[in-house]
C-alpha cells in the first residue's frame, strides 16, 4: 500500500496554473520571448495569426504558456465554436439576406469627390442601398449654396453633405455656414483629403505623411511614400485595403452614420 506523501511546499514557492484563453478575433497579447505584439486576426489548428499596429501580420503556434495578455502567461486556445453570429455588412450593421434594394427616397447624401463616393458605397453601400439612399459627388463645394436651392430640400426630400477639411477657420466651414435650410445637414470631416480618413495601420505604415503647404497634397503623399506619382493608382491601392469599418478612422464613421440617420429619419 503506498503511504501518503503530503505536498509540504509552500504555497508561494507552488507553480501556478497558466490559465487558458481563447484566441478570440481583436484580442490582443504579447508573444513570449519576442517584441511582438498584436491582436488576433484568425486561429486555425495549432497555429494563431497576429496582427500589429503597423499591419504586418505573423502566425505562431498554439504553445502552453506562449503568450502573455496583460503582462502575465496564458495559453491561447481556439475558440469554442457557439451559434453562429449574424452576418455582418461592412459598416458592422446585421445583414439582411435576400433584401432587395429599396426604391431610390427623394433624400440624397452629396460628398466632395469620386473618391469619397467610392469609399461610402465601399463600406455603407449594402446600408444605402437597403434604406434607398443615393449618393452623388460634387466636384467641390465652392457652389454648395447653389446646388442646395436647386436640389430644393424638403422634409420629405432631406439632403445630406459630407465636406472635407471642415475644421474652424477654414474655406469649407464659411461655406458650410451659408447653408441654413433644416432639411439639409452639413457635416465634415477634419482631414485635407479623404484618403486620411483611412487608417495608416490598414496600408501598412505608421502616419500619413506630412505635405509642406502649397504642394498637392495627394502628389506629396506619394512622392514621400515612394508609390508612383500617380494618384488614381494610389486611390486604388488604398481603397483596396479598405475591407470594413475598422479600417476607418472614426471621425469619418461618424459623420456618415449621422448623415444616412438624417436623410432617412421618418
Amino acid at each position: 500500500m503506498r503511504e501518503y506523501s503530503p505536498d509540504l511546499t509552500p504555497p508561494w514557492k507552488r507553480p501556478r496554473a497558466v490559465p487558458e484563453v481563447p484566441a478570440d478575433p481583436d484580442v490582443v497579447v504579447e508573444v513570449a520571448g519576442t517584441d511582438f505584439c498584436g491582436a488576433v486576426v484568425s486561429c486555425e489548428a495549432g497555429t494563431v495569426t497576429l496582427e500589429d499596429r503597423f499591419g504586418k501580420r505573423r502566425v505562431f503556434p498554439l504553445e502552453p504558456a506562449g503568450f502573455l495578455l496583460d503582462g502575465r502567461p496564458v495559453t491561447l486556445v481556439r475558440p469554442s465554436r457557439g451559434p453562429a453570429a449574424p452576418a455582418r455588412t461592412a459598416s458592422g450593421s446585421v445583414a439582411v439576406p435576400g433584401a432587395r434594394a429599396r426604391v431610390a427616397r427623394a433624400g440624397r447624401i452629396y460628398v466632395e469627390g469620386r473618391h469619397d463616393a467610392e469609399l461610402v458605397e465601399k463600406v455603407w453601400g449594402d446600408d444605402l442601398r437597403l434604406e434607398g439612399v443615393v449618393v452623388e459627388y460634387l466636384e467641390g463645394v465652392d457652389d454648395l449654396p447653389a446646388v442646395v436651392a436647386e436640389f430644393a430640400p424638403a422634409p420629405d426630400a432631406r439632403l445630406g453633405v459630407l465636406v472635407d477639411h471642415l475644421v474652424p477657420g477654414s474655406k469649407e466651414s464659411r461655406i458650410a455656414a451659408a447653408v441654413t435650410s433644416p432639411d439639409v445637414l452639413v457635416v465634415g470631416h477634419p482631414y485635407v483629403d479623404v484618403w486620411q480618413a483611412v487608417k495608416p495601420s490598414a496600408l501598412g505604415f505608421a502616419a500619413w505623411p506630412v505635405v509642406p503647404p502649397g504642394q498637392d497634397w495627394k502628389t506629396g503623399v506619394c512622392r514621400a511614400l515612394g508609390w508612383p506619382p500617380n494618384t488614381g493608382a494610389a486611390w486604388r491601392h488604398i481603397l483596396s485595403r479598405v475591407t470594413s469599418y475598422r479600417d476607418l478612422e472614426p471621425t469619418l464613421l461618424g459623420r456618415v452614420e449621422e448623415l444616412i440617420d438624417f436623410v432617412t429619419a421618418p
